[in-house]
């Protein structure tokens, strides 16, 4: 098997513990082996098998030894019917304590889950058609895709069928299941970059290119983007790529991190670190031994980045229908909530919810002579379709009230805080906020125009307290840019009081219509930095 040869190849594998256990057995098998754990409860379940069930979806959730789980759902693309809405809600209800959680990659996540409910969990994703295989894992994960694919008048071409026969191949596909760690893909034919193309490990984005006299559509391909606390944007290769070569190609570009991707070490195995020692220029003349000669580059078809962001009614490119981009704070609803909105999806559209990476959601195919009965739905008064500034593009991640890794408390903390800054402060442009609870990065807090990076800190009385470092700047237009970090930790009680600070001087300082990346591109970083040590000194003055 190839497994065997990369082995053979990298004999200081041996040391690696992950390796072994993945080169024993294919982690894939663990759905064969929940029924049995499920039937003799937590303690049956080895502590050197805890991470294997990251193939089945499933993380433990702080404290380990307690043996809770979140379970993380694929959602290909985003894209969910009414019955799997249901289903999901229902799986919430009876089995989550009623969190139900939209992910930035446009999955669902469900907490407090026990191994003895886990097969019927199943059972019912399954009768529905929805699997938690490849949402965790060293494998490919849960596909980001345009959340308005197939009814987007901004799209190149509709890549619902692309996007599903991508996850299809790899879908349980053992041959691919023991990659060197978590890879993901993104493909979307949006021209406004709605799937996040730096920050994937492979995206197919939209492109044309003139062949034999006529005009095609199809993708330019970027490879080695990620996060986590090295983040890294994405290079493009020369390659232009039709729709129907879609599969070829990245079955060849997950080859190439598979055979050759690094395994000694867990935090440098990552595609981003081959791309950053190969160059796009190596990896595509290694891509094209896989697929053959493909042609080189077109033309993009890339505008100005959107974040992912579809708020209000808008006209889809189908006569007659429209779509409604709602905000959901945070990402986080209750069951009841979530079949609310499916009733009024399929009340006045066909049913369809579009999960979208930014943690909001979107209602489609609603008619016109719908759109006036719809705006009366007493839900949009919590769930607004013209959010506020503030709010309306706060992210999170799941942080310390779940996650092993988080080191502060994230979710309520963003929520709460973005909720008090829209009472407070009126702003004539949004101002993106990001926080995550440690530098894996899950909140995507790099690219934000203010990004919020939980750690720990000892205090004035050397007491060791949640606190945050501050970020700003960040955007993936023009291939992208990462955010640049202030100097200072702010301890998370004065956090609400810092950024009202810093907000109210972009504020006073702004041109109008002047966003805050346009704002630090203006006056440098150097100004907030100024305005940040002056907030500081008078708050310990105090």
């Amino acid at each position: 098997m190839v497994y065997e040869k990369i082995w053979a190849d990298n004999p200081a594998l041996a040391k690696n513990k992950m390796e072994i256990r993945k080169l024993e057995k294919d982690a894939l098998k663990i759905f064969d082996d929940i029924p049995h754990y499920a039937a003799n409860g937590f303690d049956s379940i080895p502590k050197e098998e805890w991470d294997v069930f990251k193939w089945a979806g499933l993380y433990l959730q702080r404290p380990k030894e307690a043996g809770y789980w979140m379970m993380r759902v694929v959602i290909p693309g985003g894209i969910l019917t009414y019955d799997q809405q249901i289903t999901l809600a229902n799986i919430a209800k009876d089995y989550g304590h009623d969190v139900y959680d939209i992910t930035t990659r446009q999955a669902i996540q469900f907490h407090w889950l026990t191994i003895e409910q886990v097969p019927d969990i199943l059972n019912r994703l399954d009768q529905v058609g929805l699997t938690t295989a490849g949402a965790c894992g060293d494998i490919t994960r849960n596909i980001i895709g345009n959340a308005l694919a197939g009814i987007d008048p901004d799209e190149l071409f509709d890549t619902r069928e692309v996007l599903t026969d991508v996850f299809e191949y790899f879908r349980m596909n053992e041959d691919f299941s023991n990659l060197p760690r978590k890879y993901k893909m993104s493909v979307s034919a949006n021209i406004h970059n709605a799937s996040n193309s730096e920050i994937n490990c492979v995206s197919f984005n939209p492109a044309t290119k003139v062949i034999d006299g006529k005009e095609e559509v199809g993708f330019h391909v970027k490879v080695g983007g990620g996060l986590s606390s090295v983040p890294m944007l994405a290079q493009e290769l020369d390659l232009f790529v039709l729709p129907e070569k879609t599969v070829e190609v990245a079955v060849a570009i997950t080859t190439i991190f598979r055979d050759f991707g690094y395994r000694e070490k867990r935090h440098r195995s990552r595609l981003k670190f081959l791309v950053a020692d190969w160059g796009p220029e190596q990896f595509t003349e290694k891509v094209l031994e896989y697929t053959g000669p493909l042609p080189d580059k077109g033309e993009s078809a890339l505008k100005e980045w959107n974040a992912g962001y579809f708020y209000g009614i808008h006209k889809q490119k189908q006569e007659g229908l429209n779509y409604v981009g709602v905000n959901i704070p945070v990402g986080r609803l209750t069951p009841e909530e979530v079949i609310e909105f499916a009733e009024i999806a399929k009340r006045y559209g066909n049913g369809e919810i579009r999960n979208c990476n930014s943690q909001n959601l979107i209602i489609p195919n609603v008619s016109d002579g719908n759109l006036e009965a719809l705006k009366q739905e007493t839900i949009f008064e919590r769930f607004p379709y013209e959010p506020k500034k503030f709010l309306g593009y706060s992210v999170s991640c799941t942080g310390i009230e779940y996650c092993n890794l988080a080191l502060v408390e994230t979710k309520n903390r963003m929520k709460t805080i973005a909720e008090t800054l829209d009472k407070e402060i009126d702003l004539d442009v949004p101002v993106r906020l990001h926080m995550v609870g440690c530098p894996n990065n899950c909140g995507q807090r790099a690219i934000a125009d203010i990004g919020l990076q939980g750690i720990k800190m000892k205090n004035q009385d050397k007491k060791m307290v949640e606190a945050f470092e501050i970020y700003v700047g960040g955007t993936l237009n023009a291939g992208g840019k990462f955010n640049e970090k202030l100097k200072g930790k702010v301890e998370a009680e004065q956090l609400y009081h810092v950024l009202k600070e810093l907000i109210l001087y972009f504020k006073d300082k702004k041109l109008p219509s002047e966003s805050f990346l346009e704002f630090v591109e203006r006056v440098g970083t150097s100004e907030l930095q100024n305005k940040l040590d002056n907030v500081l000194a008078s708050m310990i003055a105090v």
